[in-house]
């Protein structure tokens, strides 16, 4: 990816273009980015992928479910930060937060670095360095690395999430006439997933295949949210069993990476996709 011109990341020319980001794998559209979403404000609405789409066409992101009109696509969704409610549904008003775009770092076909506030109360909480990336997996299949640093900017320690809720990245999948299928390194099934880690995880149907990744040791070290019912989804938490704090100035890092292919992959060759998206595998 090409930096911008250093003199301001939010040129003119950039201003003027639609409130998304569009994604290209070998110039096919594969993915947008809403980074100022056009959805209503009770929502408190997050930046979000969606549509994000296999090298086939097929979309594998859901938006805004009638039963739950929070879950955006792809996103960074965290209940509670500093005691402010940022999962991006309808709460209360009085303690609701926002994610809201300040700039680019960099933007290209192929990805971007956007700088994000986490702001509620009046006052800014978090500076969010988020990065998205396209990367090639071969004529088969492509893969999605998102990495979020979340700075604490309070000057004060704060915490993230809460006992049972989690939070963090989390992609939501559309509705399905039939649960995917949900194994891993470590077993098969829902069960065997939620709520644990594990270095991968896979979400397969007829249509498309989702392999999940911890690309980093702290990353594969937040338990799974596997969801396969009436919500289906798969989230990488932050904080399952009890909130994660965050110093003044202290930075929370999480990367996941995400191959996307076509139709329904047997779990040996998830596995070997899986080798190949994070810091243990020879190509990253």
């Amino acid at each position: 990816m090409t930096p911008l011109p250093p003199s301001n990341p939010l040129t003119p020319s950039l201003t003027r273009r639609p409130p998304c980001t569009l994604l290209r794998h070998e110039g096919r559209v594969v993915g947008t980015y809403a980074h100022r979403p056009q959805l209503p404000g009770a929502l408190a609405p997050p930046p979000y992928l969606h549509p994000v789409r296999t090298l086939g066409g097929v979309t594998v992101t859901g938006l805004r479910p009638a039963e739950d009109p929070a879950h955006l696509g792809v996103s960074m969704a965290i209940p509670e930060v500093a005691g402010h409610d940022f999962r991006g549904g309808p709460g209360r008003r009085d303690r609701q937060g926002s994610q809201r775009h300040l700039s680019w770092l960099l933007r290209d076909p192929d990805g971007f670095v956007e700088e994000l506030a986490w702001a509620a109360g009046g006052r800014q909480l978090l500076l969010e360095r988020r990065t998205v990336a396209v990367r090639s997996l071969g004529t088969e299949c492509w893969a999605l690395d998102f990495t979020s640093a979340l700075t604490n900017v309070t000057g004060q320690e704060i915490a993230l999430g809460g006992a049972g809720h989690g939070g963090g990245f989390f992609w939501r999948v559309p509705r399905l006439p039939e649960s995917a299928h949900v194994f891993s390194a470590d077993g098969e099934g829902g069960a065997a997933v939620h709520g644990r880690p594990a270095d991968w995880l896979a979400l397969a149907t007829d249509d498309w295949t989702l392999v999940f990744a911890g690309a980093t040791g702290d990353t594969r070290a937040d338990p799974w949210c596997v969801r396969t019912g009436e919500h289906p989804g798969v989230g990488s938490t932050l904080a399952w069993e009890r909130p994660l704090p965050i110093a003044p100035a202290d930075t929370v890092t999480r990367r996941i990476v995400t191959a996307i292919a076509d139709g329904r992959l047997p779990h040996a060759a998830a596995a070997r996709l899986a080798t190949h998206l994070s810091d243990k595998g020879a190509a990253v």
